[in-house]
């Protein structure tokens, strides 16, 4: 990418689509307190188990977004996209013939991982909240081991205290167990394609047919998904974030302009790809949990990881279609 279009797509950083960083996103609705919390079933992690479903929907290139072993919309829509680009009835239920056509990938779901220093080494500090306190920061970074192992393996943090009862994640040399997944490249696509009524991105071959889903987040009432045919500018990997109040209706009173660093907490996630729609961009999210369950600011988000897969699957040739 030209100077040009490297600062073009930095700049246009101005994403309508800020994930949950306190400042800047569409929040759910608490739940009603309750007086006592149902207990958790025990965590399933043996064959055929949900956790066992999402990896190998992971390594399939069929999204369930962030790994925490448990049912969710996310991996519904996996399953239901799955099904689709394998001839299946779409159910989005782990039927036979789903597992069928999961299981040649005779991965088990879990595998064993000594942590070294470097995965250990940070530095780890929490995010301030407010963009003016962010951007006095030299990198958005983890803010803690766990969120980094989580990013690193693309598990919810719980899911890794779960699975490593009593093991110290933060020392070097501890043997502990984490999701199978296998990052593979994508081939180039040859349309992209985002749908609001399912929240996802899917990736189409030259033969018109879907390889590759992903759940996003994608647009709210106050900036809703441009529905359209949008062109590819730029991508930028790293970039940093220009945040500017007038372009967020709940910005608060007092904010400013502030530029933020780079890092996986950055608003806009690791990697940015620039569309021809002013201010638009698919992107990645420092809170891999909350894609396809919260709104955003119009933009596309989606986990760092699933981002930076689409990011190496598309280029300036690959038209983005937006749809209802």
């Amino acid at each position: 990418m030209s100077h040009r279009m490297h600062r073009f797509a930095r700049v246009t950083a101005l994403a309508l689509a800020l994930s949950s960083s306190g400042w800047a996103m569409a929040q759910t609705a608490p739940s009603p307190a309750t007086a006592t919390a149902p207990a958790k079933a025990p965590l399933e992690t043996g064959l055929r188990s949900d956790l066992h479903a999402q990896v190998l929907l992971a390594r399939a290139h069929f999204s369930p977004g962030q790994i925490d072993g448990e049912v969710g919309s996310n991996q519904k829509r996996a399953v239901s996209g799955f099904q689709a680009a394998r001839g299946l009835k779409v159910t989005g239920e782990l039927d036979d013939a789903t597992w069928q056509a999961l299981q040649p990938d005779a991965a088990p779901p879990l595998t064993r991982y000594t942590l070294t220093a470097d995965d250990v080494a940070g530095p780890f500090q929490p995010l301030p909240k407010g963009p003016a306190a962010q951007s006095k920061l030299k990198a958005l970074g983890f803010g803690s081991v766990e969120e980094a192992l989580g990013e690193r393996f693309h598990a919810s943090p719980e899911l890794l205290k779960t699975l490593n009862p009593g093991v110290d994640l933060g020392k070097a040399g501890s043997v502990i167990q984490v999701p199978n997944i296998a990052v593979t490249p994508l081939p180039k696509a040859s349309k992209l394609v985002i749908d609001k009524s399912d929240s996802t991105l899917r990736l189409f071959d030259a033969d018109g047919k879907v390889y590759a889903q992903f759940p996003v987040s994608s647009g709210s009432k106050h900036d809703p998904l441009p529905i359209g045919k949008w062109k590819i500018l730029g991508i930028s990997r790293d970039p940093t974030f220009h945040y500017n109040p007038k372009l967020f209706w709940d910005a608060k009173a007092g904010d400013s302009k502030a530029v933020l660093p780079p890092g996986p907490n950055n608003p806009v996630g690791v990697v940015w790809i620039d569309i021809s729609k002013p201010h638009y961009g698919l992107h990645g999210t420092p809170e891999p949990g909350h894609v396809g369950k919260t709104e955003s600011h119009g933009c596309v988000r989606m986990t760092n990881w699933d981002a930076l897969q689409v990011a190496d699957a598309v280029d300036a040739s690959v038209p983005v279609v937006m749809q209802e």
